[in-house]
């Protein structure tokens, strides 16, 4: 029979005004919190919409990445630039739909030194050598042809200088593939100056072109595999190139309608004599920029250089705060710069300044930089250029870690 008591039974777990004094005789074995350390504090926090990186700063840091390729021909150099680049973007990468681009870019990288190789076998190599790979049949061309010749003796020097070429362009591309998957281009045009705002919408939307159309290629091949329909070959590239020319076509429209909804394109009136002050500082400072650069680069204009090129980016900066003044645009909860962006900025500004001074030291240093391959020579890894090119690392421990894949949040960036 059920029981009549007024009191409940003792059930054995506490009761409501007893639960305060349970929770606390639990919690009074528990591991007491770790005081905070320096070192903790210095750890990369998480991605929130408040401490994101600033998107400057990644594309700075993959340009530096990217002078530094242009100055080298060393292919373990290049190679270094190359798992530098990978390694951050491995660690910083986002879920976002232009962070897909990287593999892109590296899978053009690869084309374009391929590319490379196939012109010097097929067109052969202005580089003589001596150890001879293989012989193709050579097709005989007219007198006016001179100099060019299709097929014939393949070296191995011949073949060497394509590759170390054609290495340092996959480099950049995949330089230019970091920045792409790792910087959000509509936070960098929201910081873009007002005077170079029209222009920037122009390069932002030719820099997600490449993001959006790998995105729409995977998202419409996914769809048809789950359709059980091919997705491969000239069949299936045709059936999948209408879709994305489509939805290229609607995000440009979309994007048109919004531009003109908020005011794109109307300025504020200015006097007449700081329209005329703007054009002649940008124009001024521009030419200054152009000598002052001209000036560094050779050797009789090392005294006037850095003064020219210091007064000409002066000069632009001043046109462009003056021309900011006829843009109407407001922003709302602009990106900061903050300690963590400039360490990543120094970082690649860092590895692109080292490697300009060690090539200027010497002929030894410019021969480390760049191997021979007339006579056919390994090429050797110079400690102080892999010791700067590391300094490129740096971003992967500093910059905030982006949300985990099983997050909420996965696939928005903060914005």
């Amino acid at each position: 029979m059920p029981s009549t008591d007024k009191h409940p039974r003792n059930t054995g777990r506490p009761r409501t005004h007893d639960r305060p004094a349970a929770a606390r005789a639990r919690g009074a074995d528990a591991p007491a919190a770790r005081p905070a350390t320096p070192w903790s504090r210095l750890r990369a926090p998480r991605a929130t919409r408040t401490n994101a990186l600033h998107p400057g700063a990644w594309w700075i840091w993959a340009l530096g990445l990217g002078t530094a390729a242009s100055r080298t021909t060393n292919p373990l150099l290049l190679a270094l630039l190359v798992g530098v680049a990978g390694y951050v973007v491995a660690a910083r990468r986002t879920e976002a739909p232009w962070a897909r681009s990287y593999g892109a870019f590296v899978k053009l990288a690869l084309a374009v030194l391929g590319i490379r190789l196939a012109f010097a076998v097929l067109l052969g190599s202005p580089i003589p050598g001596t150890h001879t790979l293989v012989t193709l049949p050579e097709l005989p061309l007219p007198d006016w042809a001179q100099g060019i010749r299709v097929g014939g003796r393949v070296t191995a020097e011949g073949l060497v200088f394509p590759l170390y070429d054609g290495l340092k362009l996959a480099t950049l591309l995949i330089c230019v593939g970091a920045a792409n998957a790792l910087a959000n281009p509509a936070r960098l045009l929201k910081s873009l100056p007002g005077a170079l705002y029209e222009a920037g919408v122009a390069v932002v939307v030719a820099l997600t072109f490449a993001p959006n159309l790998i995105a729409d290629v995977q998202r419409l091949r996914a769809a048809r595999r789950l359709r059980g329909r091919p997705d491969h070959g000239l069949r299936g590239l045709l059936q999948v190139g209408l879709p994305v020319l489509e939805g290229a076509l609607e995000r440009s429209v979309a994007l048109a309608a919004a531009m003109d909804a908020r005011g794109y394109g109307r300025s504020a009136e200015v006097p007449p004599g700081v329209r005329r002050t703007t054009a002649a500082l940008t124009l001024g400072g521009l030419v200054g920029v152009c000598a002052g650069t001209y000036g560094l680069l050779t050797a009789e204009g090392g005294t006037y250089g850095l003064p020219v090129l210091l007064a000409g980016l002066a000069a632009a900066l001043g046109g462009l705060w003056l021309g900011g003044r006829r843009s109407l645009r407001t922003r709302y909860r602009p990106d900061p710069w903050g300690v963590r962006a400039w360490l990543v900025a120094a970082s690649g500004a860092a590895v692109a300044a080292l490697l300009v001074l060690y090539a200027s030291t010497g002929a030894w240093a410019y021969a480390a930089l760049h191997p021979g391959v007339v006579p056919l020579t390994a090429p050797a890894l110079p400690l102080w250029p892999a010791a700067a090119i590391l300094l490129g690392l740096l971003p992967a421990f500093v910059a905030p870690v982006p949300a985990p894949s099983d997050s909420p949040t996965t696939g928005k960036e903060p914005s």
